[in-house]
């Protein structure tokens, strides 16, 4: 039986390299990774996390900031209730910042696709609220129980609430021109 490809180039392992080194120094030069952009604009490289993040006001360790009372975890013990004292703030605008996005209304980036959105058009125009009917059509091509197209329906509703009002209002002069 012939010999693998792989084996006769294999790299030899070279004693003389020291590995540990290298993963050391490749580890100190990292940075952490901020995905916030008002703390990465205020980050000090020459200062620890915990340092950086007083100094900006922010918990190092969510569990220390805000304690959950002993109470609450079924112990009648009570802890002494001295507040530490309060650490210097001197990068407040990150805080302020970020409060602010935060506080921004948030934009709807779902949508449905238009496929979905037709299939849903042509099922309500045809079938009115009969979604037995709907199921049974010839257009069901992933053969959609009532269930699963009344749960389609309901997400456009959700969706474009006010294109389903004027798709239904549109809808009503021509059933009456049909009787």
């Amino acid at each position: 039986m012939p010999k693998a490809k792989g084996k006769s180039r294999r790299h030899k392992y070279s004693y003389n390299l020291n590995r540990k080194r290298l993963y050391r120094s490749a580890r100190r030069r990292a940075a952490p990774r901020i995905a916030c952009s008002h703390i990465r604009h205020a980050w000090d490289p020459h200062k620890s996390v915990a340092q950086n993040l007083a100094e900006m006001g922010l918990a190092e360790d969510p569990n220390k900031a805000v304690p959950i009372p002993k109470k609450l975890l079924g112990m009648e013990v009570e802890s002494d209730t001295q507040q530490p004292g309060k650490k210097l703030v001197r990068k407040p605008y990150v805080v302020n910042e970020m409060e602010l996005e935060a506080s921004l209304p948030e934009k709807k980036s779902n949508t449905l696709s238009r496929d979905l959105i037709d299939y849903v058009r042509y099922m309500i125009q045809n079938h009115g609220e009969n979604y037995k009917e709907m199921a049974r059509d010839e257009k069901n091509y992933y053969q959609d129980t009532p269930k699963q197209i009344k749960r389609k329906i309901n997400v456009y509703k959700n969706f474009y609430p006010e294109e389903y009002k004027n798709f239904i209002a549109s809808l009503k002069p021509e059933k009456m021109e049909v009787q």
